[in-house]
């Protein structure tokens, strides 16, 4: 399990490895580097998911590692607290990039290894702090540097933990 600290409180999140192992340890990985430590969360839709793990609070992408294969065939689904890889149109371009689901949303899953059908990867769950992903999403939120949906006040990840072995 992974423990995000984040200005707005501390959620923790229970990783796939046997659904997701690929998903998970590259999760992991980006967590143990401290590479998520001062990024933000950039993107927050209510009713949708909260987006976060690329970008700094001055909205600059971080360098990430390479594209990750797309696991969302994996038979979870993106239900609310799951946790998921955010990526491009391209299906298999997963870095570092997360969201938390805050929504059932079914319309994300893999439905055939097309172009439209990929879906997002499922990779884990909070297991711990929704209280805190919620008070997250009802963010107000706004446009910086040509990306939508940015929180007027930044929500920032301070620090990961890893609290046990996965």
């Amino acid at each position: 399990m992974i423990t995000f600290n984040t200005n707005h409180g501390s959620f923790t999140v229970e990783l796939d490895f046997d659904k997701a192992p690929i998903s998970a340890a590259n999760f992991k990985q980006y967590a143990q580097d401290g590479f998520y430590d001062g990024t933000i969360f950039h993107r927050v839709i209510d009713d949708f998911m909260i987006q976060g793990g690329g970008f700094t609070s001055d909205m600059r992408q971080k360098t990430n590692n390479k594209p990750i294969e797309n696991e969302a065939a994996n038979g979870l689904s993106n239900l609310v607290g799951t946790l998921a890889m955010a990526r491009t149109a391209d299906p298999h371009s997963a870095t570092s990039q997360f969201f938390i689901n805050v929504s059932d949303n079914h319309f994300l899953d893999h439905r055939a290894k097309t172009s439209q059908g990929w879906g997002y990867a499922v990779f884990g769950r909070v297991a711990q702090g929704m209280d805190v992903i919620n008070k997250i999403k009802s963010c107000p939120t706004t446009a910086v540097a040509g990306h939508q949906d940015v929180p007027v006040d930044e929500i920032i990840i301070e620090s990961t933990e890893i609290i046990e072995s996965d």
